[in-house]
């Protein structure tokens, strides 16, 4: 009888506890705005008192064409243009690290192996002068791609997509100073057909 009156006891606090809870009123939320697939979640004011130099928009045309310009090849000194090549930094999956003439040579292997490359980016969030995004890199598997995460791959025809999510941070000027990636590696090597499961 003592055990069931304890239990008892115990149910009568937590459902007290819980209806005194689910009385209060929620918590104030700050909801950012969306708009094509773009959160904003800090005001021109807040940039500006955070230290940001640009706003949104800007960061976000900036990121936009600097991968647009990666993933195509244009000329090295427009790409240059959108980084700041001294001070970059690349932070990847299993602790790869490179600066920008890593980063150049990445890319440059990933435009020898695939053709009909494209870049679109998914959601994205913007605070001061780092915006986070969902990237999709895609491109036909036509020749050896030297940098794939397990080695030197020979190509198998197919189409590729590199699935990330992208941290990147801006200095004053709009340039890239530093990246941080995660994607999944196994099914991208699944894609490209490397060995084992």
């Amino acid at each position: 009888m003592k055990k069931l009156l304890q239990k008892v006891s115990f149910v009568s606090v937590v459902t007290l506890v819980v209806g005194c809870a689910s009385t209060l009123p929620p918590p104030a939320r700050t909801t950012p705005t969306i708009t094509e697939g773009i959160v904003n979640t800090t005001t021109e004011e807040e940039t500006k008192s955070n230290g940001g130099g640009l706003d949104p928009k800007t960061l976000i045309a900036r990121l936009k064409k600097a991968g647009e310009l990666e993933v195509s090849g244009a000329e090295p000194a427009e790409i240059d243009s959108y980084f700041d090549p001294k001070r970059y930094r690349f932070h990847g999956p299993d602790g790869f690290e490179a600066d920008y003439a890593g980063l150049a040579d990445y890319f440059k292997s990933v435009r020898a192996a695939f053709d009909d490359r494209s870049i679109r980016r998914g959601i994205i969030v913007v605070q001061a002068n780092d915006v986070a995004c969902q990237t999709w890199i895609e491109g036909t598997f036509v020749r050896e791609f030297t940098r794939s995460p397990a080695g030197s791959l020979p190509p198998n025809g197919k189409r590729v997509v590199f699935d990330l999510l992208n941290i990147f941070r801006f200095d004053d000027q709009g340039r890239l100073v530093e990246e941080w990636v995660l994607t999944d590696n196994r099914s991208l090597l699944r894609q490209l057909g490397a060995p084992g499961k």
